[in-house]
């Protein structure tokens, strides 16, 4: 590679990165090293600091640096609704809409037999415990809508519903402001099936 083992070991750390290949590593590496040596030094702190202080919510299983996150604690949340989202990035993704005001559960993962992924490594379990609370009157299930986020969200409901509860899923559609005719037929499939 480069030469040296040094800048080599940080090649191979960058391509652990998703979407992130050899080429892409290299010039990273590269640059880092060759015009932003200040940056490079940040960026170790950062992720130093982060491993060492960001773990997972006891209640949601988010990212947080206390034992509880700051979501689950806030009072103005709505404890009857509990959202079950894949990662905490989906349920960035879900805050940033401003439209829910419940709380979460975060999988930190989805089903994948052919993976070796199944129900106690995504933490189903403490999910189904936290659902028992007595608090949760309706479970979202926000999972995306790969086969996995499918599979899991099956899964789930099925599992809610042997204790009484049945859960909602996202409503799936067309993407407002598209034309039919470039929507895929699957998206205008379920977008009729699921219409009101």
């Amino acid at each position: 590679m480069s030469g040296t083992p040094a800048l080599d070991t940080l090649v191979q750390a960058l391509r652990r990165l998703p979407g992130v290949g050899v080429r892409s590593a290299t010039r990273m590496a590269f640059h880092l090293m060759q015009h932003d040596r200040a940056s490079a030094l940040l960026l170790s702190r950062a992720l130093a600091q982060a491993s060492e202080q960001v773990r997972h919510c006891e209640r949601c299983h988010t990212f947080t640096e206390a034992a509880v996150c700051a979501t689950c604690l806030d009072p103005r949340r709505d404890a009857s609704q509990l959202c079950v989202v894949e990662t905490p990035a989906d349920q960035s993704a879900v805050e940033r809409t401003g439209a829910y005001h419940g709380l979460y559960f975060v999988l930190m993962g989805r089903l994948s037999p052919l993976d070796g992924v199944g129900p106690r490594d995504i933490g189903l379990e403490k999910l189904f415990e936290r659902v028992g609370d007595g608090l949760v009157q309706e479970v979202i299930l926000a999972t995306n809508f790969t086969a996995e986020g499918e599979a899991t969200a099956h899964v789930i409901a099925q599992a809610l519903k042997g204790r009484g509860m049945v859960p909602t899923r996202l409503a799936r559609g067309v993407p407002a402001g598209s034309e039919l005719e470039y929507v895929d037929l699957g998206t205008i499939a379920h977008a009729l099936v699921d219409r009101r």
